[in-house]
C-alpha cells in the first residue's frame, strides 16, 4: 500500500493541538473590515475548533 498524502488545502488551513482537537481560524477577516463592528472584529481575532463528525472528517485528509 502507498502512504496516504496529506490534503493540501486542509493544511494549510488547519491545525492538530496536542490534546487531537483541530484549531482554525475564524473566516471572514480579510476585507470590507470597516463594515464589521468592533465587538465582531475583536471576536473574529480568536481562532476555535471543529467538533464532531466534522473533526475527524479533516483529520482523516491531515492523515492524523
Amino acid at each position: 500500500m502507498p502512504k496516504m498524502k496529506t490534503h493540501s488545502g486542509a493544511k494549510k488551513r488547519y491545525s492538530l493541538t496536542a490534546t487531537g482537537k483541530v484549531k482554525y481560524a475564524r473566516p471572514n477577516r480579510s476585507h470590507f473590515m470597516t463594515n464589521k463592528s468592533k465587538n465582531q472584529k475583536r471576536k473574529l481575532r480568536k481562532g476555535s475548533y471543529i467538533a464532531g463528525k466534522n473533526a475527524s472528517n479533516i483529520k482523516t485528509l491531515l492523515c492524523k
